[in-house]
């Protein structure tokens, strides 16, 4: 599939008047996250990063946004949501819950871990939880549902998000300060935003986004 916003790298933006300090201090923490699990154990986090690659599956030509590191250093920090569903605990105690918890499930009908099935069986099981339907001993009363729909789905889709590679794929820019914008109507754009594609000229939109700034 040919990129939309071919040539854009939103990381160029880093010493222009795009970006402040502070803006790229949080996104040097964010880039230097490690890929090693400080919070889960190497189980879990093994769980975790199979999860992940069912939920955002990521381009093969380009690495990889580290998705399940980035949730663990959520839960590492204790970084709160400031709210939660009644029926979910914290949610470091969710996170390690929910994936025992799935791989019981996945030891009891396929014989093996979750990140030890094929992809067919794994998404069967997350179509399961999603639907409320595993409800072993494992999750001790945490609802399978409540923890697809209020921590991994959010928390996964947040993290691939979140990151500088995915903001480059969709052409956004990052934090508007402290430069902000201007052309506010409908499909203008910035001279600093990311051009997309039009009429099938490639060429035309990558000159554009090598000027970004």
């Amino acid at each position: 599939m040919a990129e939309r916003f071919p040539g854009y790298d939103v990381l160029a933006k880093r010493h222009t008047p795009s970006w402040n300090e502070q803006t790229r201090r949080v996104i040097d923490q964010r880039l230097a996250v490690p890929r090693e699990p400080r919070f889960l154990t190497a189980d879990e986090f093994a769980t975790l990063v199979a999860v992940a690659d069912r939920i955002t599956p990521q381009r093969k030509d380009r690495p990889p946004i580290p998705v399940a590191a980035l949730v663990d250093d959520k839960l590492q920090r204790n970084r709160q949501d400031g709210y939660r569903a009644a029926d979910m605990p914290p949610a470091r105690e969710a996170w390690q819950r929910g994936l025992r918890a799935l791989d019981e499930e996945a030891r009891e009908a396929h014989g093996g871990a979750f990140r030890e099935l094929d992809t067919a069986a794994q998404d069967a099981l997350l179509t399961r939880m999603q639907a409320g339907e595993l409800r072993d001993a494992a999750w001790d009363g945490m609802p399978s549902k409540s923890f697809f729909m209020q921590r991994l789905l959010p928390d996964i889709v947040h993290a691939y998000w979140s990151h500088p590679t995915a903001w480059s794929e969709m052409g956004w820019g990052g934090p508007a300060s402290p430069r902000g914008y201007v052309r506010m109507g409908y499909d203008e754009r910035d001279p600093w935003e990311a051009a997309a594609v039009r009429n099938g000229d490639i060429v035309a939109a990558y000159r554009k986004n090598r000027r970004v700034g």
